[in-house]
């Protein structure tokens, strides 16, 4: 485990989700230093089924030795994060780091507050055993799993880095090698078992199933072999790029400067592409004649929802809906672009 240094004493550090799983983690980390922590999170009162509260979370914090500020807090609702902002600023001075779930603006914002804030986004290499990973991996999925207590360590040594460290998308397990971390184990809920890899991670996922198999252990997951391409036919897909391509112009490509790949699955699926390099703009079925600078990968009924607006693709990207290759700065871009074409989709 990485060891405390006390360096977070006196820093506030706004936690959304900390009432239970890796925000706690996080939020415990820290407050073992002697850091104020905002607990940002929507559970004020007891769940049936998930253990902790932003209250239980208070009172855990300040056992360790940190001050907690509990704060209701559903991050979409944007009055709610300016009331705890509020909150912290009355009772702790301002704070100095924050932990939210919006890795796909880390980027845009890294650039936005260069010199002032530091923004980056962390990602676990291997599934993390949290409530949410008993729902939805099932039983014995725990033993495929490291414990919440790895994003802490790493958490907390990108905590103490200078402000000059930002606009990084760090792997938990990469940035404890730095720190001297050998030993993984101590880490895992079944020291020795294979770890499924983390949802968003391309870790050889083929490699990974056998050994678990070899083991006895039942892969969450399997690489899919790549299928024949199916023509293009008519339906919601094409009439969506058909919208978009209308909408296309010569300001819009000067503005954004990047093609677009997505692999789509599902009926009317295959590989779609909007050039928003080429003079006009251009969008069609297959590859385009550049190198794409983003692919996403996602179901055709779910790329159909995000260009009418019906999922934001914030949203969809941190439930594992859609898969982000390239540059995110020009991800980001079309997302704005999106919210530009909602009205007519």
């Amino acid at each position: 485990m990485l060891p405390n240094t006390g360096r977070l004493a006196g820093c506030t550090v706004f936690i959304t989700g900390a009432s239970r799983g890796i925000g706690k983690a996080i939020a415990l980390k820290a407050a073992k230093d002697g850091a104020n922590i905002v607990i940002a999170a929507k559970t004020a009162q007891p769940h049936p089924k998930l253990l902790g509260t932003i209250y239980t979370a208070a009172e855990e914090i300040e056992a360790v030795g940190g001050k907690a500020l509990p704060c209701i807090v559903d991050v979409r609702d944007e009055q709610q994060i300016s009331a705890a902002v509020e909150k912290a600023i009355k009772k702790f001075g301002a704070y100095t780091i924050a932990k939210y779930g919006m890795s796909m603006y880390v980027l845009g914002m890294a650039e936005e507050f260069k010199g002032e804030i530091a923004v980056n986004a962390l990602w676990p290499k291997t599934a993390i055993h949290t409530a949410a990973m008993d729902m939805l991996g099932g039983p014995g999925i725990e033993s495929q799993c490291r414990k919440v207590d790895i994003i802490a360590d790493a958490a907390y040594s990108i905590f103490q880095k200078p402000k000059s460290f930002t606009g990084n998308f760090v792997i938990d397990e990469n940035i404890l090698k730095e720190e001297g971390i050998e030993n993984f184990d101590i880490y895992a809920i079944k020291p020795g078992h294979p770890l499924q890899p983390d949802f968003f991670l391309d870790e050889q996922p083929e490699a990974v199933s056998k050994k678990m198999e070899s083991t006895g252990a039942v892969p969450e997951f399997k690489e899919e072999k790549p299928q024949p391409q199916p023509k293009p036919r008519s339906g919601a897909v094409e009439e969506t790029f058909r919208i978009v391509k209308d909408s296309l112009s010569d300001d819009v490509v000067k503005a954004t400067q990047a093609i677009y790949l997505f692999e789509l699955s599902g009926e009317d699926g295959g590989t779609w592409f909007l050039d928003l390099k080429s003079k006009g703009g251009n969008v069609g079925y297959g590859e385009p004649s550049d190198q794409a600078d983003v692919v996403m990968s996602m179901t055709t009924d779910d790329f159909v929802k995000m260009f009418s607006g019906k999922l934001k693709p914030t949203m969809a990207f941190m439930s594992g809906k859609l898969k982000i290759k390239g540059n995110m700065a020009l991800a980001i871009k079309l997302e704005k672009l999106m919210n530009q074409m909602n009205a007519r989709l």
